[in-house]
């Protein structure tokens, strides 16, 4: 097990102001182990599913900072730049030290240190179920651009996720979730029966598996652990920035502690309203066949630049032809055979789910996603089954919903028991969109979801806040629309929305140098915009990749740190793989 250093001393409080946690001993500061330490992470790859924490060849690298109480090592470097991490631990529950006793939950962190910087920005990627430390490693020196130096951004993994400990696990190992979380899911009604029956297992298998740190695995207490973040560096004040689920938690956090939120900036924006206390989220997928029908209309726009424009010279002779497909693999799913190790079933589910509506997210994938569909719909099947055979989310199931559960509406208190009931309440929410059953599943767990919920936040209006949020959206979200940073706009006074006029998920779906100034501004300065502001995005869509992967500025900028920051957002934006709920 990792070598951890607690922070937090025997009392537990809600922790609102700072309190002086336990100190570190300070160690000696040797330059020749640290240069060692940069020299063995940067061989080491950093696109890695699992954080690089406390390499053993790295113990005598202590760094140690005025008014801080961690120590940090070297973990790597991001083009060139060193990243430094470290752990703390939290109380199991933040709220009630009675209920923690001496149980906690490990944090690790992972921060780049900014060149004029005095603060500490947080960062969250989303999910439920996002790794910080895997988002800093991959994404972190493009956001450096667009944050400034004037900032240190701080990342890390929320409690229960990837590498905190305890996990939030369904299954005690890989092989016990191999044999035991497969379960038909693609059709609403005939999938219904198997689906229900499993749940059944499933739930008490969470139970089971996470013992009593299971029910304290929610965003309240994350929450509270970003102010023990912010105690551990010495800094009173929250700046932080979330995307998507991290709008959740953003927003949780503002409600909480509005008195330490100095400057907050959510992004892609979830209604917390419908999360903690609807059963259907009804509005999440408002607008996502806006986006469906924005890559159609966009895609004949770029005529020969998409290569379905080949097959259709409409936006509705194109969706007959892709909708066709799916009614034929609806009724036979088509076989793929490339080797005997490399074989498989393309579906309706497949299409639908796993190809189109994860990459509605980001239109810096269209051009790829309509040139597989293009073979796709000439009888060439395999470029699409290497693309979307495979699992599509870069997520942990599991701790995605943990969070997501143990947050919102579950269980009996909730939701009525038998099956028939729980259906007829899932069709009229199924045929709200032809993408609603991507979310079909989750519902069945949530119906039958035994933990108990041990946090009371309820989301309110009129929340008045240190510092006004900056919210910021696309016009055409396919997860989190537009309708949704509106509420956050109700609920926080003196907040102001940016849209960036556009379809994705989140504003760094698609390049904006506008937009990355209103950040800067906000950041730096407090700089809201005086009314709301919208955005217009940088170049077109559908745009063929260079073949050695770099990208090219889609214009013309005078000003060289533009120019950069325009680089920066088109790498976010092709990079872009955030985590959405179910």
């Amino acid at each position: 097990m990792d070598e951890k250093r607690s922070f937090t001393g025997d009392t537990i409080s809600v922790p609102s102001r700072r309190r002086q946690p336990r100190r570190w001993r300070s160690k000696p500061f040797v330059i020749i182990g640290i240069l060692l330490c940069v020299a063995l992470f940067h061989l080491q790859p950093f696109l890695t599913s699992r954080p690089l924490l406390y390499s053993n060849q790295c113990h005598a690298a202590r760094l140690n900072y005025p008014g801080e109480h961690i120590s940090w090592e070297v973990c790597g470097d991001l083009n060139g730049r060193p990243l430094e991490c470290s752990s703390i631990d939290v109380p199991m529950d933040q709220f009630s030290a009675e209920n923690s006793g001496n149980k906690t939950f490990s944090i690790p962190l992972i921060r780049s240190r900014g060149k004029n910087a005095k603060q500490n920005l947080l960062l969250n990627p989303g999910g439920p179920g996002g790794s910080g430390i895997n988002f800093m490693y991959r994404l972190g020196d493009r956001l450096r651009t667009i944050v400034g130096e004037d900032f240190h951004l701080l990342s890390f993994d929320p409690r229960g996720i990837n590498g905190s400990r305890p996990l939030a696990t369904c299954y005690p190992d890989k092989e016990a979730r191999r044999d035991l979380s497969p379960v038909r899911d693609g059709k609403v009604v005939e999938d219904s029966p198997e689906l229900y029956a499993w749940a059944q297992n499933f739930v008490k298998a969470c139970a089971d598996t996470m013992g009593e740190h299971g029910k304290y695995i929610n965003t309240p207490q994350t929450a509270a652990d970003m102010n023990s973040i912010l105690d551990a560096v010495g800094q009173d004040d929250m700046a932080y920035w979330g995307f998507s689920y991290g709008t959740i938690l953003g927003q949780t956090y503002a409600g909480i502690f509005p008195e330490r939120s100095k400057r907050v900036i959510i992004d892609g924006v979830a209604n917390q309203f419908e999360w903690y206390q609807g059963l259907l989220d009804a509005e999440v997928m408002v607008d996502t066949e806006n986006v469906f029908d924005g890559f159609l209309d966009e895609c004949v726009k770029a005529g020969d630049n998409c290569t379905l424009t080949s097959l259709a010279t409409s936006k509705n002779d194109l969706l007959a032809k892709i909708m066709a497909l799916a009614a034929d693999l609806d009724e036979q799913p088509q076989s793929v055979y490339v080797n005997n190790s490399v074989y498989g079933l393309l579906s309706y589910k497949k299409l639908m789910y796993d190809a189109i509506f994860p990459t509605l997210y980001k239109p810096a994938n269209w051009y790829t996603l309509a040139d597989n569909l293009a073979k796709w719909l000439q009888g060439n099947a395999t470029a699409a089954f290497l693309a979307y055979g495979g699992a599509p989310w870069d997520i942990a199931r599991d701790s995605e919903r943990v969070v997501t559960l143990n947050d919102g509406a579950s269980g009996a208190d909730h939701w009525p028991q038998d099956r028939e009931a729980l259906l007829e309440m899932l069709l009229p929410f199924m045929n709200q969109s032809i993408f609603s059953p991507a979310e079909y599943a989750g519902y069945y767990p949530k119906q039958k979801w035994i933990i108990p919920k041990t946090h009371d936040f309820v989301p309110r209006m009129g929340v008045k806040t240190a510092h006004p949020l900056l919210i910021l959206s696309t016009t055409y979200d396919p997860v989190c629309p537009l309708v949704s940073a509106r509420s956050a706009n109700a609920a926080f006074e003196g907040s102001q929305i940016v849209e960036v006029r556009g379809y994705g998920h989140c504003s760094l779906s698609i390049p904006s140098t506008c937009i990355a100034k209103h950040v800067r501004a906000f950041l730096t300065n407090g700089t809201l915009p005086e009314k709301y502001t919208q955005c217009e995005s940088d170049g077109p869509y559908f745009i063929k990749p260079e073949e050695d992967g770099k990208v090219v500025a889609l214009k013309h900028f005078d000003d060289e740190e533009e120019r950069s920051i325009h680089l920066a957002q088109l790498q976010l934006a092709r990079d872009w793989t955030l985590p959405r709920w179910s």
